[in-house]
């Protein structure tokens, strides 16, 4: 809920932020003495405030914190301007939303300050649109699911047209909702009037201002917008033939959905008033900077075709056509999951509309605030970083067992689900009538409330699911009224659910974050907080919206069924309670279903997400995967690396799961990756007896093989064993010979092997240390080959590894050991690289030792280093074994050739139900 400028607190917390460091995060001494000489002030001006409450919001708001920006750019062709341009312009707009998103959005100083670093960062890549001549730049920015990625780029659209860009695009998205959606958070943000009356800000009429318009002392800004926030108010053929703005004299700001015909309506239009023929006869738009922002860009922008010579998919050829017709102008596109983008062709240019949208001049990753509910937190995260902690996941997910009789996995469109919800559906619901109950309980009633069932693609099976849901609330409405019959048995319910789940949940989150609750307190708001929800299914087809806009002075209560619409863009206020079962096999498509990711300020510990083990070991992965992908840009941005030379590298996933469609990837079938500047390590061991034997046969095969080659040397750091100038058919011998469980899709000894080879055909890789890892402190000793060592401990990460017959751990590997085979100047350098990308992230402290990708940055291109770990034998089915599981970690230095391995998927797991955004439009 947004709070009104002039409320006394918030001008109390407007103060207080004001009076504290603007150049860093204050110290909580800092904090309470700005608060104590505020609130004296104000007290002493008669003004009645809660003292403490003051401090307590202070103290939340500062304790946010987000890291700068990072990225790539490409300087060919780009003239610096933006220094300079800060001190000859007026920044109106962009002052107004700031002031916006401080007073009226609440946003926390330091995430405002990051807004408008990223921004500048962003506008800095484009160029000045007072210069003379023709240009063209084209970027990403890669951000987070739900993460605040529109009000960046209204930011950036505010800075943009202070500037003197005279025309914005916004593109949004592929459904109506979504347009509408972004239309209003761009009326509030820059245009500050209601597009639904006005078209332009100085209209003659009644003020409809809202937003950022409607702050005390704001200025009227001349900006106009054709289309409106209405669900019909795209920009058709209509509003062309009635649109007469004289383009170029102020601002206009369009948003549009993503469809061919529309751009294409744009495109003739700006044509008509304000086109020309330039020297070859062509009719093109001369001296009107123009700026695309492509929201969801991975989304419908893509070209799919396979040929590079063919003609594109005609919403992509529309979006080159419209930025091709414009001498000045700059596309920036917006996305969780660039892989797509990143994929495109960068030599792709078509004759009739140009190049294509590969981000060729910048890509710039966000990070999120530290309050941001992203996967990191969720699902949780393991680094590859000796000085950085993992991130274990929050207790908020449930998984669901029972849900295949009532609507199987693989269904057909003509699926009727059965009569009775699955209890995992029915105890969802009702965490979400606690979860309402609860916020009410928290003052928090004037509030959105939200809950998502995913889990079908089929609309017709959604309207189904929407009627079973809604007669099951229906029924615990009645049930709740009826004090004498089942009403106490149904309270009794709820009250067991609420002490079994949400109070020890609620115990392990900051009383500060999380205000417990006694059952009396939520008990007393349970009728009241049910009455309030209604049932919509949100499709394409369904007569349903979420009009949170309409409902915001009260609050409105949804569980929202859906399916794709739900996917992509469309936020879902105040979701608290997610139901979803819907599977895909890319990394992308996942990451964009994840609708429960983004803030939820004070009710985090009222959040489920109700899914099954699959899913949740998919995200998993995908967090994985995301987060390595933004590790990369960053490094990458260290080494000043231009976006042309970013080779993106997505670790492999061990359920099947594709980086993106098939169909954006263009090639398909084949994916290249190299193992260069990688380390690899074992983490899933196959518990049969013939493959644990097997793998420990290899070590000692390996071990007799290195003792006739090289004498083993004791490790000056630790008692471990190890061989010095080591010939790389040795290692790629081992490699091969060694066996993985299936499911270890990660580390393919094989194809490390057929690299190794592959490198040392051109020289590189040719000089292997190989260390057998020794424990002092183990009590329990192996022979190995005539070498008695201590094993390793390294703990399951599943207590039913024995029925899985798989032994998962963490990590095999300890960081420090990467270090061995490094000479001193070697190690040193890779302290220095380490902490100046700390420094240049403003992390708070400077890491004592290097993580993997420092360290393999400074390794020679033929030095390798085998790193084996011998790991104590596992117990199984009340037998212990005495063979150890043989792990290892390979640790690859960064290859001047950039030898690829081929990874092929099987291509009927591909086309196996595969289906595109189309396709669900369809049905």
């Amino acid at each position: 809920m947004t709070v009104e400028p002039d409320d006394p607190m918030a001008k109390a917390k407007r103060l207080v932020l004001g009076f504290l460091p603007q150049d860093r995060q204050p110290k909580p001494e800092e904090v309470q003495n700005a608060v104590n000489a505020i609130f004296g002030m104000l007290a002493a001006q008669g003004e009645g405030l809660d003292r403490d409450q003051l401090a307590k919001e202070i103290e939340a708001m500062t304790a946010v914190f987000q890291e700068r920006s990072s990225g790539l750019m490409d300087p060919k062709g780009h003239e610096p301007w933006l220094p300079e341009a800060k001190n000859d312009r007026d920044w109106d707009f962009w002052e107004r939303y700031r002031r916006y998103l401080e007073d009226v959005a609440n946003l926390p100083p330091w995430v405002v300050r990051r807004l408008d670093q990223s921004s500048d960062d962003v506008l800095s890549q484009l160029e000045d649109p007072r210069r003379a001549g023709s240009w063209s730049r084209k970027g990403l920015v890669i951000g987070q699911v739900q993460s605040g990625k529109t009000g960046q780029y209204i930011g950036l659209a505010a800075k943009a047209v202070d500037a003197g860009y005279r025309l914005v695009v916004v593109l949004a998205g592929i459904h109506d909702d979504l347009r509408s959606q972004t239309q209003l958070r761009i009326d509030e943000g820059l245009l500050g009037f209601d597009t639904q009356h006005y078209r332009r800000s100085n209209e003659v009429g009644k003020s409809r201002l809202i937003g950022a318009g409607r702050m005390p002392g704001a200025k009227k800004l001349d900006i106009a917008s054709p289309t409106n926030s209405t669900a019909k108010g795209d920009f058709g053929k209509k509003t062309a033939s009635h649109t007469n703005f004289p383009l170029g004299s102020f601002p206009v700001v369009l948003v549009v959905k993503k469809h061919w015909k529309l751009l294409e309506y744009v495109r003739n239009w700006v044509l008509d008033v304000h086109g020309a023929e330039d020297e070859n006869g062509r009719k093109v738009v001369k001296d009107l900077p123009m700026i695309v922002i492509d929201d969801e860009a991975d989304n419908a922008s893509i070209d799919t075709t396979k040929d590079d010579d063919a003609d594109p998919t005609k919403t992509n050829a529309a979006i080159r056509d419209l930025v091709n017709v414009f001498d000045q102008s700059a596309y920036v596109g917006y996305t969780a999951t660039p892989f797509a983008n990143i994929y495109i062709n960068p030599e792709a240019n078509n004759e009739k509309v140009g190049e294509d949208l590969f981000p060729a001049s910048f890509i710039r990753s966000l990070p999120s605030p530290s309050n941001y509910l992203g996967p990191e937190r969720v699902f949780g995260l393991q680094v590859d970083d000796d000085d950085e902690e993992d991130t274990p996941p929050l207790p908020l997910v449930r998984h669901v067992k029972d849900a295949e009789l009532w609507l199987p996995a693989r269904h057909k469109s003509g699926h009727v689900p059965s009569d009775k919800l699955p209890q995992s559906l029915r105890e969802a619901i009702l965490s979400f009538v606690l979860a309402c109950a609860a916020r009410r309980a928290r003052a928090q009633t004037k509030v959105h409330n939200s809950m998502l069932v995913h889990v079908t693609r089929f609309t017709s099976v959604q309207g189904l699911v929407r009627d079973q849901v809604d007669d099951y609330r229906h029924l615990l409405i009645d049930t709740l009224r009826d004090r004498y019959g089942k009403g106490p048995t149904l309270r009794e319910e709820l009250q067991g659910l609420w002490e079994r789940d949400f109070v020890p949940t609620t115990d392990q989150f900051p009383t500060d974050e999380a205000e417990p609750l006694t059952w009396d307190q939520v008990s007393v708001e349970l009728l009241d907080a049910i009455r309030k929800i209604q049932v919509k299914a949100v499709n394409g087809t369904s007569k349903d919206a979420l009009d949170y806009y309409e409902s915001r002075r009260s609050g409105l209560s949804v569980i929202a069924v859906g399916g794709q619409k739900l996917s992509r863009g469309l936020t879902l206020e105040g979701l608290t309670v997610s139901y979803y079962l819907r599977w895909s096999k890319s990394y992308d498509a996942l990451l964009q279903m994840g609708r429960w990711f983004g803030y939820r300020p004070k009710y985090e510990d009222l959040c489920r997400l109700y899914t099954t083990p699959e899913l949740q070991d998919a995200y998993v992965e995908v967090t994985a995967a995301t987060d390595e992908l933004r590790r990369e840009v960053e490094e990458m941005a260290t080494l000043g690396l231009e976006p042309t030379a970013f080779g993106l590298k997505v670790r492999s996933s061990s359920l099947g799961l594709t980086v993106t469609t098939p169909n954006k990837m263009r090639k398909g079938t084949k994916i290249l990756l190299s193992y260069s500047g990688e380390g690899p390590e074992t983490v899933i061991f196959k518990l049969a007896d013939r493959t644990v034997a097997h793998n420990f046969k290899v070590l000692e095969d390996f071990v007799r093989r290195l003792d006739s080659t090289a004498e083993p040397e004791v490790t000056p750091k630790g008692d471990n064993l190890q061989w010095k100038g080591i010939a790389p058919e040795l290692v790629s011998d081992f490699l091969s010979d060694y066996e993985t469980d299936p499911m270890a899709q990660r580390v393919r000894p094989r194809l490390i092997a057929k690299y190794i080879n592959q490198c040392a055909r051109v020289g590189e890789l040719t000089d292997w240390t190989v260390v057998l890892i020794n424990s002092t402190t183990s009590k329990s000793r192996q022979d190995i080959a005539g070498h008695t060592v201590g094993t390793v401990t390294r703990a399951s990460l599943k207590d039913d590894f024995e029925s899985e017959g798989r032994y998962t751990v963490r990590r095999v590997i300890s960081p420090q050991d990467e270090l061995l085979g490094l000479n001193e100047a070697q190690e040193n350098r890779a302290r220095e690289a380490a902490q100046k990308a700390a420094e240049e992230a403003e992390k708070a402290a400077a890491p004592q030792n290097p993580s993997g990708k420092y360290i393999r940055r400074q390794r020679r291109p033929d030095q390798g280093l085998l790193l084996i770990y011998p790991i104590k034998p596992v117990t199984t089915t009340g037998v212990a074994s005495t063979t150890p599981l043989v792990g290892f970690q390979v640790s690859l230095p960064y290859s001047k050739h950039q030898s690829k391995t081929e990874y092929v998927a099987n291509s009927v797991w591909l086309q196996d139900d595969i289906y595109s955004i189309v396709e669900e439009d369809e049905a």
